[in-house]
């Protein structure tokens, strides 16, 4: 073995230990994540003050009597809703966005499961606040209780 064999090891270890443990540092540390919602709101989802814009929709007639994720069979006449979410028993305030109109409704099912919607409505809570016959509103919603 030559002199130059022996001492690489020597001469790189330090420096590759320096440098390991700086990428090993660097990959544990924490970063605040993106956001994926609208939430306007630092508060927690469920808790009173969380506020979130999006679009919502509305389920009729043909979930009349069928069981909600809470247990309890869904009446479309309730001011009721789904969300993915704020607790079951959470009232929560809807605006129409474009109208002003609001809604309180108590949050009873899970839901809704398209893209871009952050709630669906019972159908007499949407009609409140707008018109069945468009089928999607912009929305603000607001966790009162």
């Amino acid at each position: 073995m030559t002199q130059e064999q022996s001492t690489w090891p020597r001469a790189w270890g330090p420096g590759l230990i320096i440098l390991m443990m700086s990428v090993l540092i660097a990959g544990c540390a924490s970063r605040p994540s993106a956001t994926t919602s609208t939430t306007a709101s630092t508060k927690t989802k469920g808790s009173v003050g969380f506020t979130e814009k999006g679009q919502a929709s509305y389920y009729g007639s043909k979930h009349q009597g069928k069981k909600t994720a809470s247990g309890e069979p869904f009446k479309q006449e309730l001011k009721t809703a789904a969300h993915k979410t704020i607790p079951f028993g959470a009232m929560v305030k809807v605006t129409n966005v474009d109208n002003e109109k609001s809604v309180v409704v108590r949050i009873n099912d899970r839901g809704p499961f398209v893209r871009g919607r952050i709630i669906d409505l019972s159908s007499s809570a949407f009609n409140a606040i707008g018109s069945t016959a468009k089928g999607v509103l912009k929305v603000e919603i607001e966790v009162i209780k």
